[in-house]
């Protein structure tokens, strides 16, 4: 069974036992996380959302917090002297699914 959730504005394909790394929620490590946004849930038989399937969540357990690799950030003008040099790391969730409950 395998089930496609929203969070954090992307869409992710998930089946139980899986780990997988999310925009960050708020949990801490250890904790139960349930992902209520469920588009779809596939199996035996599936279920289609519109736009989301009624009663149905997926429950994970937060693995780690955690921030990205730093990205830079470079912006310049050609012939104006304009530069500006930016870094970002972005922040995750690891989490490992329990159970998608259909």
């Amino acid at each position: 069974m395998y089930a496609i959730i929203e969070t954090g504005g992307k869409q992710v394909k998930v089946t139980e036992g899986q780990e997988v790394y999310v925009e960050k929620v708020d949990a801490a490590e250890g904790d139960t996380f349930t992902f209520d946004k469920v588009i779809f849930v596939g199996g035996e038989t599936a279920k289609v959302g519109s736009p989301l399937v009624e009663g149905a969540t997926v429950t994970a357990k937060v693995e780690k917090q955690g921030r990205a690799k730093k990205l830079t950030v470079f912006k310049y003008k050609a012939k104006k002297n304009y530069r500006r040099k930016q870094g970002h790391r972005q922040p995750y969730t690891k989490v490992t699914i329990e159970k998608i409950n259909a």
